[in-house]
């Protein structure tokens, strides 16, 4: 059986690119030095998958920050301000991720959102009336030949048309249609060149077709991609969807000239119906996504077979075993995790093992054999169960949550008149998101206490005196609410999860969020309880250092359980449901000590949002903002409950998002121009809110007037009463400098206004 692999990680086994791209931007290696650690990765990757046997092998996964970016800049759209900076092809590719401020500018980045429902985050292409869609690059057929040369014959592998047309932001009067003959002109171009290469397959990804999709969608899809197969210049073409089924376009798909389509049979609910009820064209490859690629629990191959069978029956021979999405989404190998004991790693797969996983399944498919047989009674027997995974009295708390435990009393408008008399806080209150940045003494503070070269004491001393000097900077740049700055935490989910029962970890699993930051999910292994008191000497001891009032920072049950590598053996809901009664311990003490305002962080709500609306409160909603309700509900009314949420599509769930009832929302808001506040202002949203007024993730400063105008434009959308002002989101990837910078200009800023309406 023949195997494939949409996409492979690309960061390097131990963050290669990552520690290279970020001291190619502080100017220690030259764009060569850059340029060949990509190459060695790249190299790496190929050679890891030739090896394994996989068939179709994908070039142009890579990239220095993301596909969708590396297609904008391909296509030619690249907005007018970031070509006027003069800059080289690279530093203008990353002013677009970063932005850009030196002595030929000051730009901010485009925007920045959740890929799908992964943690990963795209940069959004921006296309204006003026923009010209055309070939500009030729990044596509230098990896392929790049590939070549090494001796694999990669699948090239490109964000597809549609779903780029469908992510960009369209600036001006112009739409999708308007630009879908220079598009179509463009990918033929390109297909040109990859044909002259030498290529025999190209992988259009088209995810967003795994959403719901509307007639001037459907319509779109099919002019596209009429015209685009009408001359493949001999290449063989695959469409390739992930993330769910394609329901609404599924019985059209054989009408078009693909020679594959890759269909998601994980994640796509509907995939299996779809395929048994309409059949499967014969004239076509299927490419079926039936081994997890964004979970790291090992595949139970009888189950896949019994799949490839069903497939079979359908689609005869013509079936290829794939990954159901891009391997981006787990770390590289089990191989660095010697600290893991076999009794944990015999259950897992990263990207390395989920290769020899598809060589074992398609041994096994191709009939029997004495090895075959081995290899899959080996399998099943990690499938008996797992250790220490049951913990009883925590199904039982589960268990005995009643309905009145998802209510908070007062209301929200009792409880907001009570928090304004009780903290006295000034118009446009200034507050950060909680994070403050983690210099090399922190990171090596944390290490050393790790390995056990200092005492706790030592350890807790240090991180006590990084908490003074947090207060008093805090107080010195004059914010309102001040925060500890988290000096303690490697993770905002990990460092919960080595508190809680149920979880295991591990030292280089690390995976992609956005450009180089990097991020290691710790595992759900079992049933999950609160240990101990997690923040609550922090946040003591950081209120004992100041007068005014102290944000507890704790991270949401949801966010938790969606930047962990869930359990498969529960339901997602109940899962949550039992971090959610966790954090609730540790908000109740909290408050018991004397914390006033506590924030619970659900930075990642919306990214297990089903991609289709009509699931979105059946599957999802129904039980996640309950799960949330349930952190806070038994708090005193006086206790004002902050949350905060990044880099992701907000406006459509605006009235879910006030079911929350926190007192508070902050949320990322200045990579999107404030787009969200028409959608706040339809809503009635009534949560106090603080849309964040400058972007974090980028190492410029905004000035006082650009944070002035900021508030300016809030204010038309959100009462007074109600403005918050704020980063828009923590601190702890920033300088020092550039942290404090900002928060001066905030500051004042929120100053000029107040004094603008008289308070």
């Amino acid at each position: 059986m023949k195997t494939s692999v949409i996409g492979y990680p690309r960061i390097g086994k131990n963050r290669e690119l990552k520690f290279a791209s970020e001291k190619f931007f502080g100017k220690e290696i030259s764009v060569e030095e850059l340029l060949s650690v990509a190459k060695e990765i790249r190299k790496g990757n190929w050679l890891a998958q030739k090896n394994a046997g996989v068939t179709y092998i994908s070039s142009n996964d890579f990239s220095f920050y993301d596909n969708v970016l590396d297609t904008a800049v391909l296509l030619n759209v690249i907005p007018k301000r970031y070509r006027d900076l003069g800059l080289s092809e690279i530093e203008t590719y990353f002013a677009m991720a970063r932005g850009y401020q030196g002595d030929k500018g000051n730009v901010k980045a485009l925007a920045m959102k959740k890929w799908f429902n992964t943690n990963y985050h795209y940069i959004v292409p921006e296309i204006d009336d003026d923009t010209v869609i055309t070939l500009s690059g030729n990044k596509p057929v230098d990896e392929f030949s790049e590939a070549k040369a090494l001796g694999v014959d990669t699948k090239v592998a490109i964000v597809g048309p549609f779903t780029f047309l469908k992510l960009a932001r369209f600036t001006g009067k112009k739409k999708a249609e308007d630009v879908e003959p220079a598009i179509v002109s463009a990918y033929e171009d390109l297909l040109g060149k990859i044909a002259a290469a030498g290529a025999s397959w190209v992988e259009f990804d088209e995810p967003y077709l795994v959403r719901d999709l509307t007639e001037e969608d459907i319509r779109l899809f099919s002019n596209i991609y009429t015209a685009l197969l009408s001359d493949k210049h001999g290449l063989k073409i695959l469409l390739q969807t992930y993330f769910g089924d394609v329901r609404d376009i599924y019985s059209k798909l054989s009408g078009f000239n693909f020679d594959g389509i890759g269909l998601d049979f994980l994640e796509g609910r509907k995939t299996l119906e779809l395929v048994k009820t309409n059949g499967f064209a014969k004239d076509k490859i299927l490419f079926a996504g039936l081994l997890n690629g964004k979970n790291i629990w090992k595949n139970q191959y009888s189950k896949t077979l019994e799949s490839l069978a069903s497939l079979k029956e359908i689609a005869g021979d013509n079936v290829v075993l794939s990954t159901s999405c891009s391997l981006l989404h787990v770390p590289y190998s089990l191989s660095g995790e010697d600290a893991l004991s076999e009794e944990y790693k015999k259950h897992f797969a990263f990207a390395e093992e989920k290769l020899k996983e598809l060589s074992e399944i398609s041994l096994i498919s191709d009939g029997e054999s004495l090895e075959a047989g081995v290899i899959l009674a080996e399998n099943d027997k990690c499938f008996s169960g797992r250790i220490d995974s049951v913990d009883e009295a925590v199904q039982a708390r589960v268990a005995s949550i009643k309905d009145s435990d998802y209510e908070r009393k007062p209301d929200f408008f009792e409880r907001e008149k009570i928090q304004k008399e009780k903290l006295q806080l000034p118009l446009f209150p200034t507050t950060t998101i909680g994070s403050f940045p983690q210099t090399q003494k922190v990171r090596k503070n944390r290490q050393a206490f790790r390995k056990g070269e200092i005492s706790k004491e030592q350890y807790v001393a240090f991180n006590e005196e990084k908490i003074r000097e947090c207060i008093k900077l805090q107080e010195e740049i004059g914010l309102d609410v001040l925060v500890h700055g988290e000096f303690e935490r490697n993770d905002m989910v990990e460092y919960f999860g080595e508190h809680l029962s149920g979880y295991v970890f591990t030292r280089q699993a690390w995976v992609q969020s956005y450009g180089t930051r990097c991020v290691k999910p710790p595992i759900i292994w079992g049933d999950v309880r609160r240990k101990d008191p997690i923040t609550v000497s922090w946040s003591k001891f950081a209120k004992s250092c100041t007068d005014k009032p102290v944000k507890g920072m704790l991270t949401g049950p949801v966010t938790i359980l969606n930047w962990s590598f869930p359990r498969e053996d529960i339901s997602i809901k109940e899962s949550t449901l039992q971090i959610a009664l966790a954090i609730r311990d540790e908000v109740l003490d909290l408050e018991a000590n004397g914390i006033d305002i506590i924030q619970i962080d659900e930075a990642a709500l919306r990214e297990k949002l089903p991609l289709r609306k009509s699931d979105w409160y059946s599957e999802y909603l129904d039980w996640a903002i309950p799960a949330f309700r349930l952190v806070h509900s038994g708090v005193k009314p006086e206790t004002q409950i902050h949350t905060h949420m990044c880099y992701s599509e907000f406006t459509d769930i605006i009235p879910a998002i006030d079911a929350m009832d926190a007192d508070v929302i902050t949320f990322e808001a200045s990579r999107s121009d404030l787009l969200i506040l028409d959608a706040l202002l339809e809503n009635h949203f009534k949560t106090e809110v603080g849309p964040g007024v400058y972007d974090i993730h980028s190492p410029r400063v905004p000035s006082i007037d650009e944070i002035v105008t900021a508030l300016t434009k809030m204010r038309e959308k959100i009462s007074d009463s109600k403005l918050w002002v704020n980063p828009d989101c923590g601190l702890k990837t920033r300088g020092d400098e550039e942290t404090k910078a900002s928060l001066l200009n905030l500051v004042q800023a929120a100053k000029t206004v107040r004094e603008k309406v008289g308070s």
